[in-house]
């Protein structure tokens, strides 16, 4: 899995989290939504009725939103309208697993910008295959994974490498 693979290609989902996610009428979102009810501004087609009208309709939150290339992951493994048409069910778990996969793979892309020693090249590369084998991960294999304790892992991982991030002066984001 490449950097590329863990960005949202919104035009190979099925707006997955259009659906699955709930949001609370705020500054960000124009009105409330449960999870896994489907937006009211989400055509048959997958598409926001309102795209182009988003910011000024109240609903920043969604420009904002990234779910790091799991929507387009799980449409790959269910297909585009299992949600609606199969078991919404799995799909929404799913999608919110694989969020969790890809926000943890987010962190161990992160960590291979800094000069890890041997030690630590093993200890993500475990992490790294853990969280996305070699072979594929499929619905099943994803149920099947141990998210909180891999979570925890991960963290810890990346809290160790703190003292490399201060030595490595990354560059700081939005830094000129």
């Amino acid at each position: 899995m490449n950097d590329a693979m863990l960005r949202a290609d919104c035009r190979r989902c099925a707006a997955l989290c259009c659906v699955s996610l709930a949001f609370d009428r705020s500054a960000a979102f124009a009105f409330d939504k449960p999870a896994g009810v489907a937006c009211p501004a989400l055509t048959r087609e997958h598409a926001c009725a309102v795209h182009d009208r988003r910011a000024s309709l109240g609903m920043g939150g969604c420009i904002g939103y990234d779910c790091d290339g799991a929507g387009q992951r799980v449409v790959a493994m269910f297909g585009a309208d299992a949600w609606r048409d199969g078991d919404a069910a799995a799909v929404l778990d799913a999608f919110a697993r694989l969020r969790q996969v890809h926000a943890l793979l987010r962190l161990l892309h992160a960590a291979q910008r800094l000069p890890l020693d041997a030690a630590a090249r093993r200890e993500h590369a475990r992490l790294w295959a853990a969280l996305d084998p070699g072979d594929g991960l499929d619905a099943a294999a994803l149920r099947e994974l141990p998210l909180a304790t891999l979570d925890a892992e991960v963290h810890a991982f990346a809290r160790s490498l703190r003292p490399l991030v201060s030595r490595a002066r990354l560059p700081v984001v939005g830094a000129r």
